[in-house]
């Protein structure tokens, strides 16, 4: 899912939703007309098996890592969310109705991230791992005075990082840049917190990049199905890092969190990518964030080199479980951009080696709203993990990804700055 935010009065959109509220779109595709109980919700968590989640919780949940969730406000009351949202830990700046979640985005992904699966709810990726709330004023908010008193995308990114914690989950995008926003991320990055962001769901209307998924040093997320097929409604170009799990997700329908329905869009997928990286970092206390994200790209399902990143998967596909089943993964240099050439800096520069800029309050402008997107999906490229057991796990499958190729798709040999 994912909720588009508003930047100087432009849309921006959540990646994941049930439906688009007057210029908002969520950054999920969209939510079936028919809801899911709650009793059976977990069922409906596909992604948790094909992850093989049983088997990573043996070496981590996620204990001792906080995940800041930029949206919509999250409900710590759900029966799923109780005892993981540190609404304390919010900074002063960002504590307006913060727990007042206008769309019920903000809470699902919470709950797709930590959440416990208590009282039959959502069973979050990493359920030991805590969420720090950070509310901003999506146009999805008709309350105009609300909104006003609402942070902007780049005084919420600003609060995440003055936050304690590692994590920064972003599910929503504008296709419009805005300077104030990519200084807010340079300064989160600064600060050594790992950012990850709903690449967008305009895949098949029109595919404009979107931002903060193309600002330097955020990680943006593509979204597969069960089989490892991307979304057609997925954003790609080189501008995909990697890619997670999208389709077909359990979430709450709306504000009265009474039922779950099935969503589908990138909003999911960067909630995913931020417990996977939850994970690992519980696992690994002593990594930064460059050493967390090159373990997740060094790992991730491709059958394409390295160092040659698709456009729809990126990387490729997080396979989390590849890091910590290896005690002795080397994630190689502590101060070493893993996506430089993305991020347009040379090898040796690293922003998290330097001294953080002045945290200067950002100037008010409307935030984005996070896009949500439907239809089929694309026959793009598949993931089944090539294990050492016989349980389907994501691979990229050859065939499809010759069909990418003919589609005029292919794969990026090189690719140029997020701003170029």
């Amino acid at each position: 899912m994912g909720i588009a935010l508003l930047t100087r009065r432009n849309a921006i959109r959540l990646s994941a939703v049930c439906s688009v509220l007057g210029t908002l779109v969520i950054t999920s595709a969209g939510l079936a007309p028919g809801a899911a109980a709650s009793d059976d919700v977990q069922s409906k968590q596909w992604y948790l098996d094909v992850m093989h989640a049983d088997e990573m919780w043996k070496h981590s949940t996620g204990k001792g890592v906080k995940v800041a969730v930029i949206d919509t406000g999250v409900n710590p009351q759900t029966s799923s969310l109780k005892g993981q949202v540190l609404v304390d830990e919010v900074p002063d700046a960002a504590k307006y109705h913060v727990t007042r979640d206008y769309v019920g985005h903000g809470t699902s992904m919470a709950e797709i991230i930590a959440g416990t699966g208590a009282g039959g709810g959502i069973k979050g990726l990493a359920p030991g791992a805590k969420i720090i709330p950070i509310r901003v004023g999506l146009d999805a908010l008709k309350d105009r005075e609300e909104r006003a008193k609402s942070l902007t995308s780049p005084e919420a990114i600003r609060a995440a990082a003055d936050s304690d914690a590692k994590i920064i989950n972003m599910s929503f995008g504008s296709e419009y840049y805005e300077g104030e926003e990519e200084d807010a991320v340079k300064y989160a990055a600064s600060k050594g917190k790992l950012l990850f962001a709903s690449i967008g769901n305009g895949g098949d209307k029109g595919n404009k990049r979107e931002y903060p998924s193309s600002d330097p040093y955020v990680t943006g997320v593509a979204a597969v199905d069960k089989a490892g097929t991307v979304g057609n409604f997925s954003t790609y170009g080189n501008y995909v890092d990697l890619s997670a799990p999208g389709l077909n997700l359990p979430g709450w329908c709306d504000t009265t969190f009474t039922k779950y329905c099935d969503t589908q869009g990138t909003s999911n997928a960067s909630a995913i990518a931020s417990a996977s990286a939850a994970l690992v970092w519980s696992a690994h206390p002593d990594w930064t964030a460059n050493q967390v994200l090159r373990s997740l790209i060094d790992t991730a399902g491709r059958t394409w080199p390295k160092g040659k990143p698709s456009k729809y998967l990126g990387y490729g596909l997080m396979r989390p479980r590849l890091v910590l089943a290896d005690k002795n993964f080397d994630p190689g240099p502590a101060n070493r951009d893993p996506l430089a050439a993305e991020n347009g800096t040379a090898p040796d520069e690293d922003i998290t080696a330097t001294k953080s800029p002045a945290a200067s309050p950002s100037a008010k402008t409307p935030a984005k709203d996070t896009g949500s997107s439907g239809g089929p999906t694309s026959a793009a490229a598949k993931d089944a993990d090539s294990g050492s057991d016989n349980t389907q796990t994501w691979v990229i499958i050859g065939a499809v990804a010759a069909v990418l190729v003919i589609a005029g798709a292919g794969f990026a040999v090189k690719r140029a700055r997020r701003n170029a």
